[in-house]
């Protein structure tokens, strides 16, 4: 049986009934068997292979009053999250006091009180602003966990590196928004969190690790620190690093396996101790357990340059 071609904007990823009857699409071909329904209202076509705001745009289409929250709200904005977290597929769906409560199939419904400026539009889904997204993650989410997002946010890399980046919120925000919220569900683990978010820091290994070597009481790594070579062109960019030691800190995340990264991982290691620094390589096992074996390395690698613990 022959079906009429959908509109290329529904196929390319979640539709409302909503958008395709403005589409002029007729409600027996949103039934046709090469569309899947995710939930009431929803669908999506077999041959999407969409994420992200793509996938999650006809939730907040379906209406004018919901808004993409927590988790949801963070994938969209490609935030880090923790594992466990990142098991979390549900959708988190919020409106206003005053409305229903959202309640659909794998669907998480919440009523939220927003500021001006905390609902946005981005990607062609209606969602939380970062710092907001980042608040309600208080809510489903300890303080390290908190952590991880948060250093996620404000993550800089200036032009020196091999890829720039740019923070979604600044540490100010964050700031701000917790004071602006102060009977907010996980206010306390979103105020301790506050205490220990860095700019620098782009994976959740990274904060792990940061995380363990300071509450071993070892001093605290530097993040963003750039070795530069003779002619005033960066060569090194360290995880972290301790400059007054000259050490710096690689971590080897799951792409560290391949032939040429190894070849690379080796180069790196040599430039740095031609520049007078130790490297001190740490992988996942690392940073595992009660006692993880990164604090014993690093703490060595210290004692070795002549840190001694006050």
């Amino acid at each position: 049986m022959h079906r009429a071609p959908l509109p290329e904007h529904l196929t390319a990823g979640s539709f409302s009934l909503r958008m395709s009857d403005k589409a002029g699409v007729s409600r027996t071909r949103t039934e046709a068997k090469d569309l899947a329904t995710v939930s009431r209202g929803i669908r999506v076509h077999l041959g999407s292979d969409a994420k992200g705001a793509a996938a999650l745009r006809a939730y907040t289409e379906l209406d004018d009053s919901s808004a993409l929250t927590h988790v949801s709200a963070a994938r969209v904005w490609r935030v880090v999250l923790a594992w466990r977290l990142e098991d979390d597929w549900r959708v988190h769906l919020s409106r206003r006091p005053g409305f229903s409560m959202p309640r659909r199939v794998n669907v998480v419904g919440h009523l939220l009180n927003f500021l001006p400026g905390e609902l946005v539009e981005y990607d062609g889904v209606r969602l939380t602003s970062p710092a907001r997204t980042w608040l309600d993650l208080a809510s489903m989410a300890g303080v390290d966990e908190l952590v991880i997002a948060g250093d996620s946010l404000v993550c800089f890399h200036g032009p020196e590196f091999p890829a720039p980046r740019e923070p979604l919120c600044t540490e100010a925000e964050l700031r701000n928004m917790v004071a602006d919220h102060p009977g907010a569900r996980g206010i306390r683990s979103a105020r301790a969190a506050l205490e220990l978010i860095r700019v620098g820091a782009d994976s959740q290994p990274e904060t792990m690790m940061r995380l363990a070597l300071v509450r071993a009481g070892l001093p605290e790594p530097e993040l963003n620190h750039v070795l530069w070579g003779v002619h005033g062109a960066p060569v090194l960019w360290p995880d972290a690093a301790y400059v007054e030691w000259r050490i710096s800190i690689q971590y080897d995340g799951a792409g560290h396996g391949g032939a040429e990264q190894y070849r690379r991982d080796i180069r790196r290691e040599s430039l740095t101790r031609e520049h007078g620094w130790l490297e001190v390589r740490v992988s996942k096992d690392d940073l595992t357990g009660d006692h993880p074996a990164v604090v014993r390395k690093v703490r060595a690698a210290l004692e070795s340059r002549g840190w001694h613990p006050r």
